[in-house]
């Protein structure tokens, strides 16, 4: 092929993904959540380009754009998972395919968005649970590094960034002594390693203070210049508040540790956690500390608490005035996520809370509620039909739109769910007769 043919190829593909990209869509006759106000039935939602340009009844809609009936069908903004690893596992017994963390405790460096595969199997089946946007964050270690809010679709890391990065992920250490341990280690021992991992999460931000203040000072007289290090270099955001810590911390003694570092250091966190965090909830609450509520499906941690622990914190948080949302932690099972705030509803928490929760409390949360969330004009085109309540299990995610594009819901589940549905049915013709009857 010439240099001018396939110039020219080029551009005529530019130009059909410019006229893609441009289409105008108008969802007429739904009934819309714009989750910022009450629902609206019988409601029309245009979309140009990228962005949402009109939610109501009486919207006028252009000549130009494509129609699409969806009476009787609900329309919600996307919803979004808070804390996962999607785009950096594939199957968590295959180590090739697993690239969740670097090696080493103190890695604030490590960025995920430039670590996530695109063509993932797992992203859309998340897709088709009407999840089109979550946060991806590392894992292993102390400081792990920063997490990043994803598009479920795109060619590259790029197209997929909503927000990167949004925060420095921290693990923090288990803070218990047990009397009888399997590996035979001391309470004296136990303590000892404890306390040099916070010792080392405290250097690592002392490091990272004394960094700043050297950099700042540079070029005054008698002070030299200094080298960049981009661990600490990736801290300074952090350090001047400009993004959250991320604490994961599931115990309470972990919880009650994190809070009181974090008000030391003088850092804006965000605590990952389960039914725990409701222990603190009236100091969350007075602190302005969000939740990224995880583990909704789980067992009570301890054999004394009631079986519905998991399920209620929600509603405790809730009540307590706590910003959270929602989250599964996890890749294969990010698709349940509207499953587990449904859980949440069913022992307490007011349904649009729960609703509120998945979308606009999570964009919130994550810093991107001035572009995803509810379902105003100016907003991200992100958003999902349903069939029913998207927070009833039997409901299905029937269309999706990513930045006003509609996608394909196809994925490896419904794949193979069509063709087991499809095997044949015939008995061998070595199969008893006896067999035969009893089947």
């Amino acid at each position: 092929m010439s240099r001018i043919a396939s110039v020219a190829l080029g551009m005529l593909a530019l130009s059909l993904a410019t006229t893609a990209a441009a289409e105008i869509v108008a969802l007429r006759g739904g009934i819309v959540h714009p989750v910022s106000n009450p629902e609206i039935a019988g409601a029309t939602v245009v979309m140009s380009n990228d962005r949402i340009t009109a939610v109501g009844r009486d919207v006028a809609i252009p000549p130009d754009a494509r129609v699409v009936d969806v009476n009787g069908l609900h329309v919600y903004p996307t919803l979004i998972d808070a804390h996962t690893v999607l785009g950096l596992t594939e199957i968590s017994s295959v180590r090739g395919t697993v690239d969740t963390q670097e090696a080493g405790d103190i890695n604030p460096n490590a960025r995920v968005e430039v670590a996530i595969n695109p063509d993932s199997e797992i992203l859309p089946v998340t897709r088709a649970g009407g999840v089109l946007v979550a946060c991806t964050a590392p894992r292993g270690g102390l400081i792990a590094g920063t997490s990043a809010l994803l598009r479920l679709d795109g060619w590259t890391h790029e197209d997929m960034t909503v927000v990167a990065p949004v925060g420095l992920v921290v693990h923090w250490p288990d803070m218990r002594v047990q009397q009888r341990r399997r590996d035979a280690t001391s309470e004296d021992e136990q303590l000892r390693n404890r306390e040099a991992r916070l010792q080392a999460l405290r250097d690592a931000f002392a490091d990272a203070r004394a960094y700043e203040k050297a950099h700042a000072a540079a070029g005054t007289k008698g002070i030299p210049a200094h080298d960049r290090d981009p661990r600490w270099e990736a801290m300074l955001p952090v350090l001047r508040r400009e993004i959250p810590v991320f604490v994961v911390a599931s115990q309470i003694e972990q919880i009650r540790a994190a809070l009181a570092w974090s008000a030391n250091e003088d850092v804006r966190m965000v605590l990952v956690a389960g039914a725990d965090a409701a222990q603190v909830a009236d100091e969350l609450a007075a602190r302005g500390i969000p939740v990224v509520l995880t583990q909704t499906y789980a067992l009570p941690s301890r054999r004394w608490e009631p079986y519905d622990t998991p399920f209620t914190v929600a509603s405790k948080l809730h009540a307590a005035g706590v910003p959270f949302c929602f989250s599964t932690g996890d890749a294969s099972n990010v698709r349940n996520l509207p499953h587990g705030a449904g859980y949440a509803v069913a022992y307490g928490l007011p349904a649009d809370a729960a609703l509120r929760a998945l979308t606009q409390g999570a964009a919130t949360i994550l810093g991107a509620g001035d572009r995803l969330g509810t379902l105003e004009a100016g907003k991200e085109a992100t958003l999902i039909v349903t069939d029913g309540d998207v927070l009833d299990i039997r409901t299905h995610v029937v269309r999706a739109f990513v930045e006003g594009r509609e996608i394909d819901l196809a994925n490896r589940h419904q794949r193979l769910y069509e063709r087991y549905r499809a095997r044949p049915s015939r008995v061998p013709s070595n199969v008893p007769a006896a067999a035969t009857a009893r089947r």
